[in-house]
C-alpha cells in the first residue's frame, strides 16, 4: 500500500517525501477532529471500576 502510494506521489524523492509528511497530517487532523469523538462515545474509557466510596 505504502509502495503504491510513493508511485502515484508526482516529483523528486523530497518532494514525495513533503506530501507524505502532509498526508499523514491531515489523516490524524481528521481522526482527532472527527473519528475520535465519533466513536469515544461507545467505548468503555469513562466506565473506571478503580475507587468509588468507600
Amino acid at each position: 500500500m505504502y509502495a503504491a502510494l510513493w508511485r502515484v506521489l508526482p516529483g523528486p524523492r523530497w518532494a514525495k517525501a513533503v506530501q507524505s509528511a502532509l498526508l499523514v497530517a491531515v489523516v490524524v487532523a481528521v481522526l482527532f477532529q472527527w473519528g475520535f469523538p465519533a466513536v469515544a462515545e461507545v467505548l468503555p474509557f469513562n466506565d473506571n471500576t478503580v475507587g468509588g466510596a468507600p
